[in-house]
């Protein structure tokens, strides 16, 4: 089953939705590098329809070099992963941002 939309491009609509002349000066998304090796993404929150959503800390472990942290706190959603796991940990945050809360 192939995505409807494009992961990367479903991330810049999701963050072009939020920009609304005020949200994107104090928040937004941020993807950088680990030095073990790895990423890190946090993506705020704050001021959009997430922010009061719980995401109940995951921890998957598979290799040294293959896992995937996520979690919210502080009305941000964050991933820490390895180094070819980025696209694994922003498809968890697109799946929990699109389902509906219980």
């Amino acid at each position: 089953m192939s995505d409807p939309e494009p992961l990367l491009g479903w991330l810049q609509n999701w963050y072009a939705q939020q920009c609304n002349g005020d949200w994107e000066h104090e928040w937004g998304v941020k993807i950088a590098t680990l030095d073990n090796p790895g990423w890190t993404v946090s993506i705020d929150l704050e001021e959009t329809g997430l922010e009061e959503r719980k995401y109940p800390r995951q921890e998957i472990n598979r290799a040294t070099q293959d896992w995937v942290w996520t979690w919210t706190a502080e009305k941000t959603f964050h991933a820490a992963c390895g180094p070819g796991n980025l696209t694994e940990a922003l498809t968890l945050f697109r799946t929990w941002a699109t389902t509906i809360a219980p």
